[in-house]
């Protein structure tokens, strides 16, 4: 039995998939620890898995940061200059204290002081990249929230596009002087570019999201494992449907389903008034996931705070979202068609993926009023060849063995270096 201490910072999207790992994990018969925000508190130690708080704390109900947050152009460089690495130095010293006795350091790509806990300690550590754009490949080149015209660039190739990777190494390194500093402090070598290459373990690296999603390039680290999606969405009690939703999806036709996640959705502007207008302008049911009221709206719509994905995804007819990764993941394996609106970071090019793949339409935030929304949907809607590779795409993606693989892989490396 080893002690593993894995770390997150975000939203949901980002918890959810290492509390499925701890899980694994545990049932495997490992001790597991997850490290991140001390918000998450309650949910983690709710699910018998040990909890240490990690700095920088905030408010996760602050509307405004998360507006800053997640603009489209400067929401990525917020969260990294703006949050995560001015406080480096503590986080450093929360995850050394929760670390002592460890075996195995899981770590996840803002969580920039595992490497350097791993290099003090002589803990090995493994990485974890929830989305493909944590590899900014050449040959699969990401698109780039900041600079989305770049995304353009993609049919030139790898020789083209790793300039452009290169564009980015140059833009954000200026960034990263808090981890430089930092690690000559105490004493260890320069590293790489600890928003790129450095990233990445040098003994594992855990890619959690589906092979439709982002196939292997011959520019990944050698030792990533393509594991797939990590599936968890309980909200303080088993995924199940409450009696309202089960009575309103049974009283007509499968519904649209329109929801912003857990992070875009504390700045949703307008979404949820033209969701239901265009809801409405289709003739079409609907539930809106996160949506605060339910005065306004016709019984033919349903605004609930929060539903358990995995349950209600399936059910719907087709499921208009953010592309944020952990959303992306239910929606493919539910095997339904989608209309996309990225806010920022990942999402865009989440949204590229699926258009890509033939299961989604996308429509820029700026344009998501209820007669664009609609034509999109009529679209996606009687076209069938959306739901027919939705179809094969959920099919797939629930035979991936993500938990397992990545589980695997985890004790793999465990075995190779010892257990203190």
């Amino acid at each position: 039995m080893a002690r593993i201490v894995l770390t997150s910072f975000g939203s949901l999207g980002d918890i959810h998939p290492y509390l499925a790992l701890g899980l694994g994990l545990r049932d495997r018969g490992h001790r597991v620890a997850l490290a991140t925000h001390g918000f998450y508190r309650d949910k983690v130690e709710a699910e018998g898995i040990d909890f240490f708080p990690l700095r920088p704390e905030g408010d996760p109900n602050d509307r405004e940061l998360a507006a800053l947050l997640m603009d489209i152009k400067k929401g990525p460089e917020r969260v990294l200059r703006g949050i995560v690495l001015p406080a480096l130095r503590e986080t450093y010293e929360d995850l050394r204290a929760a670390a002592e006795g460890a075996d195995l350091l899981v770590g996840h790509p803002l969580t920039f002081a595992v490497p350097l806990v791993s290099g003090v300690l002589g803990i090995p550590w493994a990485s974890a990249a929830l989305a493909p754009l944590s590899f900014f490949s050449a040959f699969d080149p990401p698109v780039l929230a900041p600079f989305p015209w770049l995304a353009h660039l993609r049919a030139l190739g790898p020789w083209v596009n790793r300039q452009v990777m290169n564009f980015g190494r140059r833009t954000v390194l200026p960034w990263t002087e808090p981890v430089r500093r930092l690690r000559q402090e105490l004493g260890l070598p320069p590293g790489e570019n600890p928003i790129f290459e450095g990233q990445h373990s040098p003994s594992l690296v855990l890619a959690l999201f589906s092979s439709l999603l982002g196939a292997r390039q011959p520019d990944w680290p050698p030792q990533t494992v393509a594991a797939g999606h990590l599936f968890y969405d309980r909200h303080g009690a088993p995924a199940a449907l409450s009696a309202e939703v089960e009575a309103f999806l049974a009283a007509g036709e499968a519904p649209l389903v329109f929801t912003l996640g857990s992070a875009a959705v504390l700045n949703p502007g307008t979404f949820f008034a033209e969701s239901a207008a265009a809801a409405k302008s289709l003739g079409r049911r609907a539930i809106l996931v996160g949506a605060e009221t339910q005065e306004g709206l016709p019984s033919s719509i349903l605004a609930v705070p929060y539903v358990a994905y995995s349950q209600l995804f399936p059910r719907a007819a087709a499921i208009v979202h953010q592309g944020g990764i952990g959303t992306v993941g239910q929606a493919l394996a539910a095997g339904r068609p989608m209309l996309v609106v990225p806010f920022s970071h990942d999402q865009p090019d989440n949204a590229a993926r699926l258009v890509r793949l033939g299961v989604a339409r996308t429509l820029g935030r700026h344009r998501y009023r209820a007669a664009p929304v609609a034509a999109e949907l009529r679209q996606l809607l009687d076209d069938p060849s959306y739901a027919e590779r939705a179809t094969e795409a959920g099919e797939h993606v629930r035979g991936e063995t993500g938990l397992a693989t990545a589980c695997a892989a985890i004790e793999r490396l465990l075995g190779g270096a010892g257990r203190r």
